[in-house]
């Protein structure tokens, strides 16, 4: 049947419809309610009908259908009059496809009531599920019973208009996206790194929904395919925690989301590569050749390997060295150069569990080839640095290095600068202590001689500010020689990433993109691939793991 016929038919019995509501039910506002549910699915099987023979007895058959209904409930929840004292007016045989038809208006009008404000949500479920009065509402909501009202009054015709709406949800619905990278740039809080708030597709597509355009709730539930309840919670949660804001009643994200294509991987890749040959083999040549790399004043490392004579014997192990201070220096060299125009407190996020940080996180296209190395850096995680009282400790985690960064690492390090602190000031430590520090990969112990431990450093100690600065001027020099280089190698990179990044997020990529070849760990990871790849540096031992990219330096 054509929507002008249906139209038309609708509109002549509503009068008609509304009269047989008015007496059967035991209120005006059941009857407009009624009359609604009649006339609205009157007028859908309509549109999908053409063989309706007798229109008059199909609306009148109707009718009845949906009072019975009208009765059942009522019934369900102890109001009304027993359906049976009715059963001279239902029809002998039900029609099947009415049925089925029901059931769908009633999930279409579950789902649209979804789609109400939280407010509107409370009353309408209040009134029509609960069968609460008006007033009992008011006074459990705290409002007007006025209010209560107009809500009632609002939500019917947003109802009829949610109803009247095909939705149309996003390829998300059935191919949601899923974050490939996710992690934390500066210190976290007590929940953790980041990824933890990432854990569920949900929140990560609620994240993508709105990574380029400000949606409201049910805008960004249209996208997703699911029930607003359920997007409005979770929104919530994440705008608490810094990771979207709020533009009115949209959201819009609040974090460094990227999703690469091909080419633009392929600059990155041959960016880092180019910088990375560059860098990484002349600090490698410069750190082998020069005194500094055996000088105790410098570099302390020993692995004592016997007692002779009452006397440790120590060995030192150069290789392992490199394998902390090439990353070391290479996050560090060069700083001067940097553009510091933008400052980490006009970039990060701080939130409520005390996390100060910028959140980022990569997508990768289905057809997109990923970056280089790729597979490492999700093993990665660093430059990591921790201050307290005299001392700082660096490190990085990568594929090479056994996993210490974890949600407990910040709280951890404290305790183990305490005792670092105490072993390098000859404070003597328990045998507790002394073990725990051997099991964290700081010292190795060989028990007691002469009724003192022997303990040597497994770690890398740069013992003076002297001794950090002459190490840090040998990657500032090689910095400075390339920087003109460097410059042209990341232009075109710079600009395509500005390019892709949306408007509230620019000032926090602008910030990031300053640490390209700086304390960045794609350019630290492609500088230990290279020297790898080219055999400079050997593979470090099972052992050597858990002390692995790990220095301890004094604070200036």
């Amino acid at each position: 049947m054509t929507r002008e016929i249906a139209e038309r038919i609708t509109t002549e019995y509503m009068k008609p419809i509304y009269g047989f509501a008015l007496k059967r039910c035991s209120n005006a506002e059941d009857a407009e309610d009624l009359t609604q549910e009649i006339c609205l699915k009157l007028y859908r099987v309509m549109l999908i009908r053409n063989d309706i023979k007798d229109v008059r007895k199909f609306v009148w058959t109707m009718a009845h259908n949906s009072l019975s209904n009208y009765y059942r409930g009522k019934q369900h929840v102890g109001i009304g009059v027993c359906i049976n004292e009715f059963a001279e007016v239902l029809p002998s045989d039900v029609n099947v496809s009415e049925d089925i038809i029901k059931a769908e208006t009633e999930n279409r009008l579950h789902r649209e009531i979804a789609y109400l404000s939280k407010l509107q949500r409370k009353i309408v479920i209040a009134y029509y599920y609960e069968n609460k009065k008006q007033d009992e509402i008011a006074e459990s909501l705290g409002i007007p019973l006025g209010t209560v009202k107009w809500h009632l009054f609002e939500a019917k015709k947003d109802l009829k208009k949610g109803l009247d709406t095909v939705r149309q949800a996003s390829e998300l619905k059935f191919n949601p996206i899923k974050f490939a990278l996710c992690g934390s740039s500066g210190a976290v809080g007590t929940k953790g790194n980041n990824s933890n708030f990432f854990r569920s597709a949900l929140s990560q597509n609620i994240e993508y929904a709105v990574w380029k355009e400000a949606k409201t709730i049910n805008e960004i539930a249209d996208a997703l395919g699911v029930s607003p309840v359920y997007v409005e919670s979770e929104a919530e949660y994440l705008e608490e925690y810094g990771f979207l804001t709020k533009q009115g009643n949209k959201y819009l994200c609040n974090i460094l989301l990227d999703e690469p294509t091909t080419e633009l991987n392929r600059m990155h890749d041959e960016m880092y590569q180019q910088a990375a040959k560059l860098f990484a083999n002349e600090l490698f040549d410069e750190l082998s050749a020069s005194p500094l790399l055996n000088d105790e004043n410098y570099i302390v490392c020993n692995h004592m390997t016997d007692i002779v004579n009452g006397r440790p014997v120590w060995k030192r192990d150069n290789n392992f060295i490199l394998w902390s201070l090439i990353p070391y220096i290479a996050a560090l060299s060069g700083e001067a150069m940097m553009d510091n125009s933008i400052s980490f407190e006009e970039a990060c996020t701080v939130r409520p569990d005390g996390g100060q940080n910028i959140c980022y996180a990569s997508v990768i296209a289905p057809n997109a080839i990923p970056p280089m190395y790729f597979d490492s850096m999700l093993n990665w995680c660093g430059p990591m640095w921790n201050s307290k009282g005299k001392l700082t400790l660096w490190q990085i985690d990568s594929e090479w290095s056994a996993k210490r960064a974890d949600d407990n690492y910040q709280n951890r390090v404290a305790r183990d600068l305490t005792l670092l602190q105490h072993h390098f000031e000859n404070d003597r430590l328990s045998e507790d202590e002394y073990a725990y520090l051997a099991e964290s990969g700081y010292i190795k112990t060989y028990g007691k001689y002469n009724g003192e431990h022997f303990a040597a450093l497994k770690i890398v100690q740069i013992p003076s500010i002297e001794a950090k600065r002459k190490l840090i001027a040998i990657g500032d020099k090689i910095k400075k020689m390339h920087k003109e280089e460097f410059d042209t190698l990341k232009e075109p990179f710079v600009k395509a990433v500005m390019d892709a990044t949306p408007k509230q997020l620019r000032k926090m990529q602008a910030y990031s993109i300053q640490y390209i070849f700086y304390a960045d760990g794609w350019f630290i990871l492609h500088c230990m691939k290279e020297l790898v790849n080219n055999g400079k540096l050997k593979l470090p031992t099972e052992e050597q793991k858990k002390s692995l990219s790990t220095i301890i330096v004094p604070n200036e």
